[in-house]
């Protein structure tokens, strides 16, 4: 893969991020000492070789939860061979048992290619169980089970990944069209990780466009309704601290991203439909130079925040206006509850979702519960005590 070097990087005490990098070839081709892994003093060639060997030590988590069971033979038709499949089910299980539907599209696709996968239902009690007794419970509800929610998925999706020894770890959504894309996001991952110059790195995936059906046809938007809201804001917070406007976020609402699980694993994460923007904010939060923080090792370092615009379309399922409205308010509501937000940003928050007529006259948006960092979590103690959960389940 050929992409362009960061053109622009907003240094945010010890985080850099870095502005949109474009992908000028899909495949560059083997190292075979044609070129350096520098061609020009703007472009980054990484080779297949690279590629291949950072995907052998990633794992691809797939949150789903009711998605059509053709699409997600789709994505995982596109997932790398080398790569750790993880699928993190919320899917119904009654009337219908859409779990063991999921659970069997795995099992047969897997009996003809061969891939190492997981696959775990979240709302599994053997799962609470195991959870309780590592003393994790950060993802529980009042009744001291797993809450339902996409960044319990995730999360629960990053524990396997640490526990099956992964050094990185991506995540794909389930309700993509295309196979062909889901291929380019994992080699912008690994491509983003061979570039980095911290072992603290996110990469964050900026489609090119978003099509969506119109009276003429398609029509290719560049920005997804939610996308650009939360980027606004993101950019605001990151503004009033630098003293510099700046357009540098362009991936807030990002669900095709990766972490190396040093990072991941020192965050912490917002319930529910907040999370790829909270995983910004806490950044800045933890590593902004705000706040004061116990991980001097990344203060060090430093955290590398890269953004990456793919060549493929981004085809999806639409939910509707209401999952917008969903999406919207706790995208920005995580923005609003930082403990770095500003008044006077609070305000603009308020404002904006009361307009929208998204919250009423004197309501605020919810504050998420929050997820604690997993690098507290005794990795061999789970692996034995989560054969408690009767829905996880091991192919190759």
């Amino acid at each position: 893969m050929k992409l362009d070097l960061p053109r622009y990087t907003e240094r945010f005490g010890a985080t850099s991020l870095h502005g949109v990098q474009r992908v000028f070839e899909l495949d560059s081709g083997f190292d075979d000492g044609r070129e350096g892994r520098s061609i020009s003093e703007t472009i980054r060639r990484v080779s297949n070789e690279e590629i291949s060997e950072i995907e052998r030590r990633m794992a691809i988590v797939i949150p789903i939860k009711g998605e059509r069971l053709k699409l997600l033979e789709g994505v995982l038709s596109g997932v790398p061979h080398d790569c750790l499949t993880i699928i993190i089910s919320n899917s119904p299980r009654q009337p219908v048992d859409r779990y063991k539907l999921e659970r069997d599209a795995l099992e047969q696709f897997n009996r003809f290619v061969g891939r190492n996968a997981l696959i775990l239902h979240q709302s599994d009690p053997g799962l609470s169980d195991a959870l309780r007794e590592v003393g994790y419970t950060g993802l529980f509800d009042q009744n001291g089970v797993v809450r339902s929610g996409k960044a319990e998925g995730m999360v629960i999706g990053m524990l396997l990944a640490k526990m099956a020894g992964k050094e990185y770890v991506g995540f794909i959504d389930a309700d993509n069209y295309v196979p062909g894309a889901v291929n380019e996001y994992v080699k912008i991952f690994a491509s983003g990780i061979a570039m980095s110059k911290s072992p603290y790195t996110m990469v964050r995936i900026s489609w090119i466009y978003k099509p969506k059906m119109s009276e003429t046809g398609l029509y290719f938007s560049k920005w997804g309704r939610v996308s650009e809201t939360t980027n606004q804001y993101l950019n605001s917070l990151i503004s009033y601290y630098t003293g510099f406007e700046t357009e540098v976020m362009r991936t807030g609402n990002s669900g095709e991203h990766c972490m190396s699980i040093r990072l991941a694993e020192l965050l912490s994460y917002s319930s529910g439909y907040s999370i790829e923007p909270y995983e910004v904010v806490n950044i800045l939060e933890e590593f902004g130079g705000i706040i004061p923080t116990v991980h001097q090792d990344v203060m060090d370092k430093g955290v590398e925040v890269m953004q990456v615009e793919t060549r493929n379309p981004h085809f999806h399922e639409d939910k509707g206006d209401d999952h917008l409205r969903e999406m919207t308010v706790a995208s920005l509501g995580c923005i609003y509850h930082s403990k770095i937000c500003p008044p006077k940003l609070r305000e603009k928050i308020l404002e904006d979702l009361r307009n929208k007529g998204m919250l009423a006259q004197g309501e605020e948006p919810q504050e998420m519960p929050k997820i604690t960092p997993f690098n507290v979590v005794d990795m061999r103690h789970l692996a034995r005590v989560l054969t408690k959960a009767t829905s996880f389940a091991h192919t190759e």
